[in-house]
């Protein structure tokens, strides 16, 4: 009697992300300095955000709007009474060796998001609540750059930029409600469409406005209890969560597998070799001694000045989503696509509203006009075409006026030089060919001019009729309607 061999342990991964999101205010949460990007270093610097003794810190109101505002759209409660504290460390990039930050009281709590996760080859989708544990105002910290040995000296040195010191920040963690890496890099994308949309931040990655750490453990499928968290940092991109992630997964459980320890650490993503490596143990939140700020007064939200920003919230992205889905009838991918930018978005309505076809609309900004734009590496605000004019051009294929052909080469010119679909019509005389007795003349004559191809067609070979049409439509210049065309020449060829 044989045994059944034991069934192979299933693993799964717990992962939260922690995202630290630059607001965009003209100044800094504290003082006067300028927030703009790029500047030489130490250019935008003053006593307040460098330490200096005797000054005070003052809110920028505008820091605790944004806030606000982006707690709204994540489904959070807003804090009625919320305060700042200061959270300890030592490090060279922190001039003051503290961070004024939000602990035990913080401006949002409890809300959630929607990711969409498509399938654009099963043309399906996928949606799946996030958890928001927490959002929190806070300032950044300066800047190190490590440069190499000295050759002379053989030591080496690190230089310190203070220009993002005191720049504002909402910190928003998640709740441990992710399982992949698809999931958490598509968390982090909706996140940075809401605070776009809301116009609270840029959300560039590559500037540092956004930066998200991951949390991950992995434990057995049906454990409720987390196993050992790691933190990774340094990712860039969002192919570099969702490639850390999956590293990581691949990472721990070989390591539970082989019953050796996995360590409560901070690990760092490193694109060239495609791994994490340590960086150091993990701090708890005891290491920081966090205390309330005494030098800031706290922070109360009328429910007045509450509901006249919650009155300036735009449509979100994933209500779009639903709307075009429902309402609308496009596919999910076309309205992932579409709602990745609000200026697409509304560009695409504007399109509507002037009476283009919602679907024929949505293919021409996801097909023809966003691979121009991916090639120009400009945006949509940028065209010279209008959305009424695209709609224009849309409603004259619809009517048969031009072919979808006709419309594909006039669309270039009309995105760089703009103007009106229907005026270019007749400027270049290119009105579909839709007369029965005018296309029947042109279908005989081609069939005149090639009597060797005829014989082929009419001795098997009919796949030469593509062959005939693309005649007819070269002697048209283009303008034969190809349906009627279509139906007019087989008759024809077949006789």
């Amino acid at each position: 009697m044989t045994t059944a061999a034991p069934a192979k342990t299933q693993y799964e991964a717990v992962i939260g992300l922690e995202t630290h999101c630059q607001l965009s205010t003209a100044t800094k949460i504290f003082s006067n300095s300028s927030t703009a990007f790029g500047a030489p270093p130490n250019t935008h610097i003053d006593p307040i955000c460098m330490g200096m003794p005797g000054v005070l810190p003052v809110l920028n109101e505008k820091v605790l709007e944004y806030a606000v505002k982006a707690g709204l759209a994540l489904n959070c409660q807003i804090a009625p009474y919320s305060k700042f504290d200061r959270k300890q460390y030592f490090y060279p990039d922190l001039p003051k060796n503290y961070q004024i930050s939000q602990y035990d009281l913080p401006i949002a709590e409890h809300g959630w998001l929607e990711i969409e996760l498509v399938d654009k080859k099963a043309g399906t989708s996928t949606r799946k609540r996030i958890g928001i544990t927490r959002l929190h105002m806070e300032e950044d910290a300066g800047k190190l750059v490590h440069a190499g040995s000295d050759r002379l000296s053989g030591s080496t040195h690190s230089l310190v930029d203070y220009n993002r010191a005191g720049i504002p920040l909402i910190e928003i963690v998640s709740e441990p409600d992710l399982r992949s890496g698809q999931e958490a890099a598509e968390y982090a994308q909706e996140l940075r469409r809401i605070v776009r949309y809301l116009g609270v931040s840029d959300g560039n990655m590559q500037e540092g406005s956004l930066r998200c750490d991951v949390n991950i453990s992995v434990r057995p499928v049906g454990r409720a209890e987390f196993g050992t968290k790691v933190e990774i940092k340094n990712m860039n991109s969002f192919s570099a969560i969702q490639k850390a992630i999956d590293y990581e997964i691949e990472r721990q459980t070989a390591a539970i597998e082989a019953g050796e320890p996995i360590y409560q650490e901070t690990r760092l993503w490193e694109e060239g070799s495609q791994r994490t490596i340590s960086m150091r143990l993990k701090e708890g939140s005891s290491d920081y001694r966090y205390f309330p700020e005494p030098d800031l007064g706290p922070i109360e939200v009328s429910s007045e000045q509450l509901e006249g920003w919650r009155g300036e919230l735009p449509e979100l992205p994933a209500q779009k989503r639903h709307r075009y889905e429902t309402d609308l009838g496009l596919s999910a991918y076309d309205t992932g696509v579409l709602t990745d930018d609000r200026s697409i978005a509304e560009y695409f309505e504007a399109a509507i509203a002037a009476g283009a076809n919602a679907k024929l609309a949505a293919n021409w900004i996801t097909q023809d006009i966003g691979a121009y734009l991916n090639n120009e590496k400009k945006t949509i605000r940028e065209l010279a075409l209008t959305p009424e004019s695209l709609a224009e051009l849309i409603d004259l294929i619809e009517a048969g006026t031009i072919s979808n052909k006709i419309g594909k080469d006039l669309l270039p010119e009309l995105l760089t030089q703009g103007g009106s679909a229907k005026a270019l019509v007749e400027q270049k005389g290119l009105v579909q060919i839709s007369d029965e007795g005018e296309l029947a003349a042109v279908i005989d004559q081609v069939l005149a001019d090639n009597p060797d191809e005829l014989a082929k067609y009419r001795a098997g070979k009919t796949k030469l009729q593509g062959f005939f049409v693309g005649q007819v439509m070269k002697k048209t210049n283009g303008r034969a309607d190809p349906k009627l065309t279509n139906k007019l020449l087989k008759p024809k060829l077949d006789a």
